[in-house]
């Protein structure tokens, strides 16, 4: 086995889900022990999703407003330099009703995804650093569908339209961390980003949509060109294309851009077979 991580990118509705899968399933089949972490994974190893980062007098407050919770949450935190994570929506999931109401809001306005870019990157890196650690010691290959390239991007230029080199620079300092692993990315594509995007549309729930498009053009980039709606999304997900474009070409690691136009299962699975052989990551 040559990589140690296998990452898969690509546009909403390009097929990044069904790849991964797909992946995971290939290499099970041949008996290679792999680890496969979705989007959304609450506990994904090398990202923080639903976790929120508060200042020692942020987390203060937080714990006199807590009531019969404070305990709990202060036995969940994670204190890290002069900061504390706090996993509040596994919190909200286990608990359920009897999470206090109150504090989700709280929590939510101080997620990692909603601090200024500089320090989202700083507590990125540092968690793909120490993913990048662990995983050498492990036997299993992980699966990432998403987040290598998808989540600097969103947060650099789609949420705070930084700079083109700011936003590069993040992903670079990431494939430095993972260097070690040998990382392999696929970067699934379509032809069409309309009808793809037009399609995951039909597929997925409403408020996915909506909340979709409201973060696509109601701040950062979208905002700054005045966009709105699904047009508006389509046309920032139209110049986020271009700039991962841009940094698939920066990237000296592993790579390869796949198409999935057709939609075509069979055919699809049967070219990742070839792809992964061509990089010894599943041999005979």
């Amino acid at each position: 086995m040559k990589t140690k991580l296998i990452m898969v990118e690509g546009l909403p509705g390009f097929g990044k889900s069904t790849t991964a899968r797909m992946i995971h399933g290939i290499l099970t089949e041949r008996s290679i022990e792999t680890r496969l972490v979705m989007e959304g994974d609450l506990d994904h190893p090398a990202d923080y999703e639903g976790t929120a980062c508060l200042t020692e007098e942020e987390f203060g407050r937080l714990l006199q407003a807590a009531g019969p919770f404070k305990e709990i949450l202060s036995q969940r935190a994670t204190q890290k330099d002069n900061l504390y994570l706090l996993p509040y929506q596994k919190l909200k999931n286990e608990f359920g009703d009897s999470f206090p109401e109150e504090l989700y809001p709280s929590l939510s306005q101080h997620d990692i995804y909603e601090l200024p870019l500089d320090l989202n990157r700083k507590l990125i890196t540092q968690r793909w650093q120490a993913f990048a650690e662990e995983t050498l010691q492990t036997p299993a290959v992980t699966i990432f569908e998403c987040c290598f390239i998808q989540n600097p991007v969103t947060v650099g230029m789609v949420k705070h339209d930084a700079p083109e080199d700011q936003v590069t620079d993040y992903v670079l300092g990431l494939e430095q961390a993972i260097q070690p692993l040998n990382p392999l990315l696929f970067y699934v594509d379509q032809n069409d980003l309309e009808y793809a995007f037009r399609k995951a549309l039909r597929e997925r729930p409403k408020d996915w949509a909506t909340g979709f498009s409201d973060y696509y053009t109601g701040q950062g980039y979208g905002k700054h060109h005045s966009l709105e709606g699904v047009e508006g999304t389509l046309k920032v997900l139209e110049a986020r294309r271009k700039l991962e474009y841009r940094i698939l070409d920066r990237l000296a690691l592993n790579k390869l851009r796949i198409d999935n136009s057709l939609y075509d299962q069979e055919t699809y699975r049967t070219k990742l077979i070839d792809k992964l052989k061509l990089h010894g990551v599943n041999p005979e």
